[in-house]
């Protein structure tokens, strides 16, 4: 799930914090910069794991700061293909299931990579005073047969899921200018709205053991 990349960056440190220790400014500005950050096909970074080299630092005219070339070490979330996560089901969509591990909330467990046959199924909510809302929350079913006929399996908001990674997907989200000098101001909403997530983990349960941790535990 975590791994150590090794990275390598220029740091300025500004001339206000030349007492303290080279090391502890470095580190607090590699933090600043990179700490929940998505490195484009590296990963979700954590934290600063250790410097492993400092080149010489400069100063260079009409900035007092020094220049700092480091050699790094990142611990980085970035799980490998077919690991084994486990998770909590964030909300459920055409898209699929919605599952997020606490820190990361960017990972889809698609309709056709779910226990097969499933369905979606509105469930209307009732409010404390026994009203139905007027919105309907989705929930994914499993129809689970047995000898007896179809069971319906809901993988309610909430549960814990056990999912495997299939597939990843980086987003190059850096940016740019418009597209034409003609854009026009609804079309930069519908662009922001429109903004993809830079780093999606995709997901699979199509596998007996995987899915709602209730499924299996329960006898």
């Amino acid at each position: 799930m975590f791994v150590l990349v090794e990275m390598t960056d220029t740091v300025r440190i500004p001339p206000w914090q030349f007492e303290r220790k080279l090391n502890e400014s470095i580190a607090e500005e590699l933090n600043k910069k990179l700490a929940n950050k998505v490195v484009y096909n590296v990963g979700l970074c954590i934290c600063l794991y250790d410097i492993t080299k400092l080149e010489d630092s400069y100063i260079f005219p009409g900035d007092g700061a020094s220049h700092t070339k480091v050699h790094f070490r990142y611990v980085v979330f970035h799980p490998f293909l077919d690991e084994i996560l486990i998770g909590q089901i964030k909300s459920c969509s055409q898209d699929g299931v919605h599952v997020s591990i606490g820190f990361f909330d960017d990972i889809v467990i698609p309709p056709e990579s779910l226990q097969q046959p499933a369905k979606l199924t509105p469930i209307v909510c009732i409010l404390t005073l026994g009203v139905a809302s007027d919105e309907a929350e989705q929930v994914w079913v499993w129809e689970y047969e047995t000898e007896e006929g179809a069971h319906d399996l809901y993988m309610d908001i909430g549960e814990e899921i056990r999912f495997r990674v299939v597939d990843e997907t980086f987003v190059d989200t850096s940016p740019t200018g418009p597209s034409s000098a003609e854009a026009s101001t609804s079309n930069a909403t519908e662009e922001v709205q429109k903004k993809e997530a830079p780093y999606t983990l995709v997901g699979s349960i199509s596998e007996p053991g995987l899915g709602l941790l209730s499924w299996w535990t329960n006898s």
